[in-house]
């Protein structure tokens, strides 16, 4: 596929507030629900630039870096700033704001791994991203090495799951 998009075209802006039921003991977003709402993003900017259904191939790890209270306001930002033949990787920032106080602060960040599928459910050509901004043009540059350490990481994990086993827990 020749084609090509700019990051810009798979900008994608969520903000929801946080409620009581979405929290936990201590009165802040279960990780888990804001990991759901970071996959959710991204899989909206990568369908956004490939215009193809899209499956999630891999989340990086995700640090949490400031908690997010009931009552805060929650942005997600996302866009997609590399591409491969079929695999996107989409960047996600997510920003907490006290709707009182007005006081914002970056609780975490990702890089997700998304790979467009085609009418068959395989994995489809998409278009190459064009970077134009400083952080845009940043985050392309190194994600050739962040996808490699990807590969790497997968098939380590191919490798223990293979050891692992399927056997129930229980059994002898």
């Amino acid at each position: 596929m020749s084609e090509s998009k700019f990051c810009k075209e798979s900008y994608v802006v969520k903000t929801s507030i946080v409620q009581p039921p979405d929290t936990n003991g201590h009165g802040t977003l279960f990780g888990g629900k804001l990991m759901a709402y970071i996959d959710d993003i991204a899989g909206i900017a990568a369908m956004r630039h490939s215009r193809k259904a899209v499956v999630t191939a891999s989340t990086d790890s995700v640090d949490f870096l400031h908690p997010i209270y009931a009552g805060n306001a929650v942005c997600l930002e996302a866009f997609v700033t590399y591409t491969g033949r079929s695999s996107m990787e989409i960047f996600v920032k997510v920003i907490s704001e006290d709707l009182l106080t007005g006081d914002r602060n970056i609780c975490a960040l990702s890089f997700l791994t998304m790979v467009a599928l085609g009418e068959d459910g395989k994995p489809a050509p998409i278009p190459k991203i064009v970077p134009v901004t400083d952080e845009e043009m940043s985050l392309y540059e190194s994600g050739k090495e962040r996808a490699e350490h990807r590969k790497r990481r997968r098939k380590d994990s191919e490798k223990r799951a293979q050891s692992f086993g399927t056997e129930l827990p229980w059994r002898e």
